[in-house]
């Protein structure tokens, strides 16, 4: 079995919803292997992964929406060292994931049609976030 690894820095710059499925797609192909597992890992606890709707903008409005009075930064939190959004943050990354898996075949992710990869920023200023890609086949 074959492993490859890589490293990603990404800025965020708000809260929001950052397209990454290019550079994951990038790295699958840098790895060389046609059949395998693409495992995801964000490096943090104020930011998530999804694979979500990639035609239709209006979809992740959504569910920022959503989140948003889900977990609203109005709510008094023990935790708030680091500011009002801080603990929201955590909490959102709570309810989603830090970790993906894709299945890779004829060395491309196997993503549906309406599908991409993004890390969703949940604090207000900008950060880097690390995302771990271990492929392996």
């Amino acid at each position: 079995m074959t492993h490859y690894q890589k490293l990603l820095k990404i800025s965020t710059t708000a809260k929001s919803f950052y397209n990454i499925t290019p550079k994951v797609e990038a790295a699958v192909t840098e790895s060389g292997i046609e059949t395998g597992l693409c495992t995801l890992f964000l490096r943090h606890t104020s930011a998530s992964l999804v694979i979500q709707e990639n035609a239709d903008p209006d979809v992740l409005v959504d569910l920022a929406n959503f989140m948003a009075k889900l977990v609203p930064e109005s709510d008094k939190y023990i935790h708030d060292a680091e500011g009002a959004d801080d603990m929201p943050a955590h909490i959102r990354t709570v309810l989603t994931h830090t970790s993906e898996h894709i299945p890779i075949n004829r060395g491309y992710l196997v993503l549906g049609t309406w599908q991409g990869i993004y890390i969703w920023e949940h604090r207000q200023h900008s950060h880097l976030r690390e995302l771990v890609i271990h492929i392996s086949g």
